[in-house]
Parts: C-alpha cells; structure tokens; sequence
C-alpha cells in the first residue's frame, strides 16, 4: 500500500458521526464518551497470528498478549478497565483444547485485573485472531494532546528488544498511569506500541518537536543483547527507537515538576524504573543529543501498512 497507517487512519476517520456524547474519537489511545455524566473509556485491538505473534506461540500468552495490549491503552488515558468483549477467529482444524488455553490466558489477565469478559464472537479464519474491545472509567483522562514547549519527557521502564519475550510478558502500567493523574502534572501521555521514534510524534504539533538524549534512553538488556549477536547492524538505541510493542507510559510535564514527579514515582513504584529522556522544543520534528551534536532523527517505529 502506497500510504502509512497513520494517513490511511486519519482519511478512514474524517467524516465520522459523532454526537455530543464523544468527548475525544479517533487520534487517542481510547474514545472518551460522556455516559450520564460520567466518563467511559472505548477501546478495540486486535492481534494476529503472523504478525503479532508466531504459530508456535504459547497459547495461554497469546491470549494474555490480546488483552494486554487493549489494557496499556487504557492506561495511556488514566483510566480502569471494566468490561470487555471478545471475537475469536481460529483455524478450522484447530484443536479445542488449544482454543480453551487461548481463552485461559484471557480469563487469567482478565481475572489479575478485574476485568468482565461479558460475551464476544467466533468465527474461522487462515490465521489466529482475537480483537478485543474493552470498556473503561475514567475521572479525568489524559490525552496526548496537550504538551507544551519546555515539558521534560519521561518514560518508563525499558526500551527494545520486545520480541526476546517483552512483547508477550509486559505488564500494562495501569496503576501508574492513574497514579500520575492523581498528580495533576501530566500534559500528554501515550503507551508506547509502535516504537519511541513513532509514538512520541503522536504527542506533537505541527509547530512543535522534541530532542531526545540518546545517553538517557533506557536500553532493555534483551535489545543489547540482540544487537550484539545481529550482523545486520542493528544496535541497541535504534531497537529502542523501533521496535516497539514495549507498553511502556510516554509522558511530559512541566520542567518545574519533573523532579517531584520522578521523585514521588521512586517511592510508589520503586521496582519500575522512571527517566527524563529529553524535551518538548519549538523546532518541529525529532531530534537527537549525542557526544557529537544535535542530528534529525528521520526513522520511524513499527507501521502495519509497511509490513503487508
């Protein structure tokens, strides 16, 4: 296909309906409606076998990983996942017993985060699929809208080096995402799906950019492994820029607050690491800070169009 995913999401999305119960639609991690007066979260996301993960995958994470991925966005938003429904889509020759581990591993992420599966579909399908759609609450969510020149970036955890195992074990940061809206701090944030040097753009302007400091990105140990044994010449800060799929929380916040919330976070989630990777500029685009200089960073993360 001659276009990337972002552009053919936003023709997809131009004249949708939409009526005054849709607080924020398509462009966020999540819809935001207005139910009653109370906010709700609406999210889908789907994975598929090929593509997110391989045939010889083990049925219980595959199932696991499909839930995961709808809760780190509803943790990009600051919310709490309630309800969420299922389509299954499986070989016609697949066995059942395979089918029931899939849906333990659903029923387990579901269960550790007190989540209703509350119905869904099946169907057959060439390759193994689950889209899961899931509902949430929220108080105040946080957008990824809303960064302003100056705002120190964070982010946590690790970057690359997903696919050694990350990819199908992460933990969505739901705790610390409403944890950081409690804060009041937060301007923009997103999860990070797509890769760094992809996602982070979702938290800019036309008329703003970001610079980020090479020497604090947070190099999974996976990705430095991975990049010594590739003779392709793939190191471990250009996984951490595209890989993806580390489900991590990308965020910024006022320089004036960047120490406490650092700080504050130290305290609450002392086993899950914080940095500062860099800045929100008024010069549009990436960039990145080395020993050596400034340079524009003109790679992009993961896009499903590029890989059909």
């Amino acid at each position: 296909m001659s276009m990337s995913e972002t552009e053919l999401i936003r023709r997809l999305t131009r004249d949708l309906p939409a009526d005054s119960s849709v607080l924020t639609g398509p462009g966020d991690d999540c819809a935001v409606l207005d139910w009653g007066g109370s906010k709700l979260l609406f999210k889908t996301d789907a994975i598929v076998e090929g593509i997110h993960f391989e045939r010889n995958t083990s049925p219980e994470a595959i199932g696991r990983k499909a839930l995961a991925r709808a809760l780190s966005d509803i943790a990009a938003m600051a919310g709490t996942p309630t309800h969420a429904l299922v389509t299954l889509g499986v070989h016609a020759d697949m066995k059942p017993d395979l089918i029931e581990a899939v849906y333990q591993g659903l029923r387990d992420c579901a269960q550790e985060h007190r989540v209703n599966i509350v119905g869904g579909e099946t169907t057959t399908l060439p390759q193994l699929t689950l889209s899961v759609s899931l509902i949430g609450e929220v108080a105040a969510p946080i957008l990824r809208t809303g960064s302003e020149v100056g705002d120190a970036i964070f982010v946590s955890g690790e970057l690359g080096g997903s696919l050694a195992g990350h990819h199908l074990e992460f933990t969505p940061r739901l705790k610390e995402a409403r944890w950081l809206a409690e804060q009041e701090k937060v301007h923009a944030m997103i999860d990070l799906s797509d890769g760094l040097a992809t996602d982070l753009r979702h938290l800019l302007t036309d008329q703003t950019g970001a610079e980020l400091l090479t020497r604090a990105l947070p190099l999974r140990r996976a990705a430095k492994e991975r990049a010594r044994e590739n003779t392709s010449g793939k190191t471990a800060l250009l996984a951490a820029l595209t890989d993806g799929e580390d489900y991590e929380l990308l965020f910024t916040v006022l320089p004036k607050d960047a120490i406490s919330v650092l700080d504050g976070w130290k305290s609450a989630f002392p086993e899950t690491p914080l940095h500062c990777i860099g800045k929100i500029t008024d010069q549009p685009g990436i960039a990145l800070r080395d020993d050596k200089g400034v340079k524009p960073l003109t790679l992009h993360g993961y896009d499903h169009l590029e890989q059909s």
